[in-house]
């Protein structure tokens, strides 16, 4: 571990147990196993940037948390870190706001399709997808990703054409960095993908909540900027600070719409569906960290690559049996255990014999059992004890 490393994970790694974490305190109700090293749902334990803890204590203190509304240094704080991080330029009027993505997505759902209309996804991909058209019974179709021998995920766009207009798609969900499989999709790729909903008048939902998690060389690229904003005329963007920078409970998230018409719609559906207001909290927060959070996140995304780095290193050279999708984007690596257990022995070797309890691959997919996720921003002590499980786990199969 680096020197700088050390210093951050000495300052800011935390222990969550008896905070009411999901994480870690509900590992009983959620695995049966009160024990097991926490890696799985996608939030971390470090704690968020000093400013963001000194931003809510003063407001806190005021003592009323009555109906409030956004100021416009939250719109300046969140537009100057879209353009400096992503060059990506908003527009006051293009910006709604949420509790969180996946409310986001069950709403958007609502709104723009009804009833037995189809909903497309990319699959193996963050299993709220499916629940959200699911749960609104909505006809879901899945394309799935194509993968190569080094583990590196493509879209198979003839599938993707082909169930589009089999199905007459209303709508399609895309996760942009790709949760699990961890990639950051190309310019080309997105306006590929971008070119076939328009052909076929498929309005696309981009979730970008992991655009901040830049792990490898490639940098992110939104929907918004495909082609010079050529598609904004049938794309809605959905984000959150939650992911960046750990704010997951304090339910603040973003829809980004830059087309009038879509808009309308949108919010006309808002009234019917989903009328909430801001949070207060959430947005003291998120200002905060959009203004001064920027060296941390820094700090963090070091933290993650050394993580990442040592996992890899280490099962590959012990365990090669095992392997790891390249990881471009997010905090989550996926890791194809099937040459190593049997499918069918997954659950058994990771969370019984190695103690860790993790996201399944057939969460993500049914044709993804064998596969699963490691949450990785988390103290490398975890990570290590983790791998030495495994490590340790294999020798003995």
């Amino acid at each position: 571990m680096s020197k700088e490393t050390a210093a951050f994970v000495a300052k800011y790694a935390t222990k969550r147990h008896g905070t009411n974490s999901l994480k870690w305190d509900a590992l009983q109700a959620r695995y049966g196993d009160p024990d097991l090293i926490a890696m799985w749902v996608a939030d971390m334990e470090f704690r968020t940037p000093e400013v963001v803890i000194d931003a809510l204590t003063k407001r806190i203190a005021q003592g009323v948390y009555g109906y409030s509304f956004t100021p416009d240094s939250y719109y300046d704080a969140y537009f100057t870190w879209q353009k400096q991080r992503h060059n990506i330029t908003l527009k006051k009027e293009w910006l709604r706001f949420d509790n969180g993505v996946v409310n986001s997505l069950y709403g958007l759902i609502n709104t723009f399709t009804a009833p037995d209309d189809a909903v497309m996804i990319l699959t193996p991909v963050y299993y709220p997808f499916r629940n959200a058209v699911q749960d609104n019974h909505r006809k879901l179709v899945a394309s799935e990703l194509q993968r190569d021998d080094a583990g590196l995920y493509t879209i198979d766009f003839a599938d993707v054409e082909a169930k589009i207009k089999a199905n007459q798609v209303k709508l399609l969900i895309n996760c942009s960095p790709h949760n699990p499989v961890g990639r950051i999709w190309t310019e080309a790729e997105l306006q590929q993908l971008l070119d076939l909903c328009r052909q076929y008048h498929v309005l696309v939902v981009s979730d970008e909540i992991h655009q901040d998690i830049e792990i490898g060389t490639r940098p992110f690229i939104s929907a918004l900027n495909v082609a010079n904003g050529a598609y904004d005329d049938e794309l809605i963007v959905v984000t959150a600070p939650s992911k960046t920078f750990n704010l997951a409970s304090l339910l603040n998230s973003h829809v980004i719409i830059p087309d009038e018409k879509i808009r309308a719609q949108y919010d006309a559906g808002k009234k019917r569906f989903n009328e909430t207001e801001i949070s207060l909290l959430g947005q003291v927060a998120a200002e905060a960290a959009y203004k001064n959070g920027g060296a941390w996140l820094d700090s963090l995304l070091a933290v993650i690559r050394e993580n990442e780095q040592y996992v890899r290193t280490e099962l590959g050279a012990k365990v090669p049996a095992i392997k790891i999708a390249p990881l471009e984007g997010t905090y989550l690596l996926w890791l194809d255990l099937r040459d190593l257990v049997p499918v069918a022995d997954t659950k058994t070797f990771i969370q019984d014999k190695c103690r860790i309890a993790v996201d399944f691959g057939q969460w993500f997919g049914e044709q993804d059992a064998g596969f699963v996720r490691f949450n990785l921003a988390t103290d490398p002590a975890n990570v290590k004890q983790a791998v030495a499980n495994v490590v340790q786990q294999a020798r003995l199969l």
